[in-house]
Formats: C-alpha cells, sequence, structure tokens
C-alpha cells in the first residue's frame, strides 16, 4: 500500500503579514502534508504564540539574523529531522534548510534577487553556482530529493508574460535562465513544466502593478525540482493561484507524491 504526501512550496511575503491574513485556513485548503516557506521575515519569538509550536504540526525555523528580512521554515504533518541549515557555511539570510521526512528530502531554498539593483545582482550571481555546485550530490543520491522555493528565475518565455520587455531585468537575464537551464539538463527534473507541458505559465508570482494580478500576467519563479528517485514517486502538481493572491505575490506550488 502507498502513501501519499503532498509537498507545497511558498513564498509567503512575511509570515507575520500572512498570518493577519489568514494563511491558516489557506493552509487546510491546501490540505498539505509539507510546506516548504520562504521570505518568512520573522523569528518564532516574533510570532503570535499559536505558531511557534503550531497544534499538528512540527515545524523547522531557518531565519535570516537581520529581523524582517529573508529565511525560511519548514512545515509538516508528520516528523521530520534537520538536516542542514546553509550550504555548509554561514547562511545569515536564511536561505537553505534541508529536512528528511516520510522517506523524502526536501529543501526549502530562497534564492537572492537581484531586482534592487547591481550590488544585490553580484550576491545572486555568486550564489547561484554555489548552490547547483552545492545540490549536484543530492541530484546523484539514491534518496528522494526535492528542491523547492523561489528561485527568482523563470527559465525561458512560457515562464513569463511579458518576456521581451524583461529580457534585460533580473530574473530573466541569459545567464541566469542558462545557470537553471543548466540545472535541469543536469538531471534535475522540472516537475511543474512536466506536468502542465508546453503552454504559457502556469505563473506563480504576480506583480502589484497594473492589473498584473488580475488578469494573471505574471512569472513562473517558484519551483520544484526533483532528482530521479523522486520523480518516480510524483503524480502530480497544482498551483494554487487563489491562496497566492490572498495571502502572498506568490502562489502555493503543491506536488503529489506516493511513497512506497
Amino acid at each position: 500500500m502507498s502513501t501519499t504526501r503532498r509537498i507545497a512550496t511558498w513564498n509567503v511575503n512575511g509570515l507575520r503579514n500572512a498570518i493577519r491574513k489568514g494563511v491558516d485556513r489557506h493552509l487546510e485548503t491546501i490540505d498539505a502534508d509539507v510546506v516548504l516557506l520562504q521570505e518568512i521575515r520573522s523569528t518564532p519569538e516574533q510570532l503570535p504564540a499559536a505558531w511557534r509550536e503550531p497544534e499538528g504540526w512540527h515545524v523547522a525555523w531557518h531565519p535570516a539574523e537581520r529581523l524582517g528580512y529573508a529565511g525560511t521554515a519548514v512545515f509538516s504533518r508528520h516528523p521530520i529531522a534537520v538536516l542542514q541549515r546553509g550550504m555548509g557555511e554561514a547562511d545569515p539570510e536564511g536561505r537553505v534548510l534541508v529536512v528528511r521526512t516520510g522517506g523524502l528530502r526536501l529543501v526549502s531554498v530562497y534564492l537572492p534577487s537581484g531586482s534592487s539593483g547591481e550590488e544585490r545582482q553580484a550576491v545572486k550571481d555568486r550564489w547561484m553556482p554555489q548552490f547547483s555546485r552545492w545540490a549536484e550530490p543530492m541530484l546523484r543520491s539514491r534518496v528522494p530529493t526535492v528542491l523547492g522555493g523561489d528561485f527568482n528565475v523563470a527559465l525561458d518565455e512560457r515562464d513569463i508574460y511579458h518576456w521581451r520587455g524583461n529580457r534585460k531585468n533580473s530574473g530573466f537575464l541569459p545567464h541566469e535562465r542558462a545557470w537553471l537551464g543548466g540545472m535541469i539538463d543536469a538531471g534535475w527534473r522540472d516537475l511543474v513544466r512536466e506536468h502542465f507541458g508546453d503552454r504559457d505559465g502556469p505563473y506563480t508570482w504576480w506583480s502589484n502593478r497594473g492589473q498584473a494580478r488580475a488578469l494573471d500576467r505574471g512569472w513562473r519563479i517558484d519551483h520544484l525540482l526533483a532528482n530521479r528517485p523522486a520523480v518516480r514517486r510524483f503524480r502530480e502538481v497544482v498551483i494554487e493561484r487563489e491562496a497566492g493572491l490572498a495571502v502572498s505575490d506568490h502562489a502555493p506550488v503543491v506536488a503529489t507524491f506516493d511513497l512506497a
């Protein structure tokens, strides 16, 4: 008999703000067994008491040292073991959190954004190859592994509505796209693209400008990348757009796996 696990990744754009917007109700609707969170922008001590050790959840935290900034966390309905925080060295922005649960190794990852200027783009440019090198042993591992998070990169024209006007903007720069494409060429499988096929979108992030949210003119920058053992257990993926619009500027991406 197989055991089903629903794994979600969600950039909540600030967990305290998400709590005020009713993220708990949406988590129940999504009905994920594990939720990989990014951009929590808080420490457990800054959250309401009920969220520090929420009933029915096992939680691993990796907040940034700078208050109100970045950070990752993992919420799981099943016990989890924290395997690593960061990529083997200091991770002051809390961008990588690795856990294991139910036979799956899961990585909540929040890549830097370069949209604020050249300095942060340089940080992102250093970070990308470092991350892919660090993740390579997990790609070759027999342990089913999923990298889930906000990669801040849209892979190709299908993944961004206004792709022509964004070719010189961070998140769709040629070298960023080549980097993400290189990960996929190396063997990581893009679960969203494999499930939805050759179509525009589905998008996972929308600007607050204009009518991008209402008209679904967004970017697909939230990804679930799986190694071969995880792909063998993969069944389907959905984009929970309504939850994203209600709580964040990102939508949860939820994949279902059958575990022996």
